[in-house]
């Protein structure tokens, strides 16, 4: 069945020829006197690494210490490869993106009965291939694996609620016989229905990648609201900007950092807080990114980082 990657993945030969230079990496700051020294927030991006060897080069080159992965095709022998190819570029890749096979329409209309684990279609196939992924993290070396597992019900009485709990359950507690955290990407629940889901799974190995613009574009929370709610659930966060839906069919509107809906300053002050230690990972699915906005997007949150 053909599956729909909405993801417009930012890493190509074509997109990147011509890269005038490598950007500089992150300076290691001393730590204070503090009893507690503040945790080290880096920032990536997302990349493919179907060819890890090209793609990975392209991470390196743009100077990020740290990206999240996605790979169409698991195999023993591409997992073998990224490992490698990580380890050459001094690159660590915090998780693994894994959705599919099946169509997921990401919509109002639509969205509730496409994405994730939540509808009864394509579940069992999308179980099999998410345990595949969780092979492949262990197999690369990749601490992590995540994925949009779907609008959530916000009644837990609700049968497909019901059923969410009882087919995570069995995959929580495989990725954690294997090392392997997951990460739920917010946007299609509220905060508060995914802290109830994380501990009504209860394998302690169930964390957030916190998608800011995500939380937006469906209406559901205020991104520094949310982390009130979620924060200490947090391990990775999505860069990303947008501005709230004025239509109840369509998403909001997905616009650069930082010129929506999201207050970076305000939500990077609440990591701190929470003494986040995790990543910020630019994505942006518009269909004119550029190397030019990874780089200046990169300097403004390294500026809020260490400001």
């Amino acid at each position: 069945m053909t599956r729909i990657n909405r993801r417009k993945f930012i890493y190509s030969t074509a997109l990147f020829a011509g890269l005038p230079g490598v950007l500089s990496s992150f300076k290691i700051e001393k730590p204070g006197r503090s009893i507690e020294t503040p945790k080290k927030i880096l920032v990536g991006v997302i990349s493919s690494a179907d060819n890890p060897e090209q793609d990975l080069k392209i991470v390196r080159d743009l100077g990020f210490p740290v990206c999240q992965l996605n790979v169409d095709k698991f195999s023993t022998e591409l997992a073998g490869r990224v490992s490698s190819t990580l380890k050459k570029y001094g690159i660590k890749a915090t998780s693994l993106i894994c959705s599919g096979p099946g169509i997921d329409k990401y919509t109002f209309n639509e969205g509730p009965s496409t994405i994730g684990l939540v509808p009864r279609e394509n579940r069992a196939a999308r179980v099999a291939r998410f345990k595949q992924g969780i092979d492949f993290c262990k197999a690369a070396g990749i601490p992590a694996i995540q994925t949009h597992f779907g609008f959530i019900p916000e009644n837990p009485k609700d049968i497909l609620y019901t059923e969410f709990i009882e087919t995570m359950k069995p995959l929580g507690a495989y990725a954690l016989k294997n090392g392997i955290d997951i990460y739920f990407e917010t946007g299609q629940e509220t905060p508060v229905t995914l802290l109830r889901a994380i501990l009504d799974i209860g394998t302690g190995n169930l964390f957030a990648n916190y998608d800011t613009a995500n939380l937006v574009l469906y209406g559901k929370s205020n991104p520094v609201d949310g982390l009130k709610v979620i924060g200490k659930y947090v391990r990775s966060l999505h860069a990303k900007d947008g501005k709230y839906p004025t239509s109840p069919y369509e998403l909001g509107q997905e616009v650069p950092i930082p010129t929506g809906e999201v207050d970076f300053p305000a939500v990077i002050s609440f990591l701190k807080k929470l003494n986040f230690g995790g990543s910020i990972i630019i994505e942006y699915e518009l269909a004119n990114s550029t190397s030019e906005y990874l780089v200046k997007t990169k300097t403004y949150l390294e500026k809020l980082i260490n400001s």
